[in-house]
């Protein structure tokens, strides 16, 4: 399968803010047959899953998997399994907005960092991986940079979205508002794998700079 045939699957974190004890609260992935979701609970119980899930699944066009853990450990331990487990190099490659650019990017080097304090394996072996926010710029998006304000620019679909930005996300954390935090998540990766998606159809092959994933050292 050549490069132009693979299929994106968008990846996305929330986090307890930025201080340094900061952990990941929410990862998910959007991919062909739907959503996959890991929900970090902090060790805070009595979560009614069948609840969340019927309505996360009313704000997706596949199913929602969701997976809700007590620790940031597990919910690693999960992506790694995800990672491992679901993608295939040969027919997808990973990506986010703002997941990791040339001169910085948020997801991905954060992931790494708590794979490094969990001594924990890099999970992303050899996969491809191109930012959607390095591409859209072969648009036109009226200005718009974030990822809320270029997919307004470019695409119609409404998302579920609760909230525009992580910080409240932080906020609906830490007052256990656990399905206004997993909807924000969910919004980000199908926002992020629909514009994937249109640039898959309108943007050189060229432009998308895809990088891999794996260590030399791997």
């Amino acid at each position: 399968m050549s490069d132009s045939e693979l299929s994106p699957v968008a990846f996305d974190i929330e986090t307890s803010g930025f201080e340094d004890d900061a952990v990941i609260t929410a990862a998910g992935f959007s991919h062909t047959l739907g959503e996959s979701l890991v929900l970090n609970t902090a060790g805070r119980d009595d979560i009614d899953r069948k609840l969340l899930v019927g309505t996360l699944d009313e704000c997706s066009s596949g199913t929602v998997q969701l997976d809700i853990v007590a620790d940031e450990r597990e919910l690693l331990d999960t992506v790694a399994s995800f990672a491992t487990e679901q993608l295939d190099g040969d027919r997808h490659y990973l990506t986010a907005f703002n997941g990791e650019t040339w001169n910085g990017g948020f997801d991905l080097p954060f992931c790494r960092t708590r794979f490094l304090q969990h001594d924990m394996s890099w999970p992303f072996g050899d996969l491809a991986y191109a930012d959607m926010m390095q591409i859209v710029d072969r648009f036109d998006t009226k200005c718009h940079s974030d990822l809320v304000g270029v997919y307004d620019a470019l695409l119609t679909d409404e998302t579920c979205a609760p909230f525009e930005d992580s910080e409240e996300a932080v906020a609906a954390f830490e007052a256990s508002e656990w399905l206004p935090l997993l909807k924000h998540n969910l919004a980000d990766v199908q926002r992020t794998r629909e514009l994937a998606r249109l640039a898959g159809r309108f943007v050189p092959k060229s432009d998308f700079s895809m990088k891999n994933l794996q260590p030399p050292n791997h």
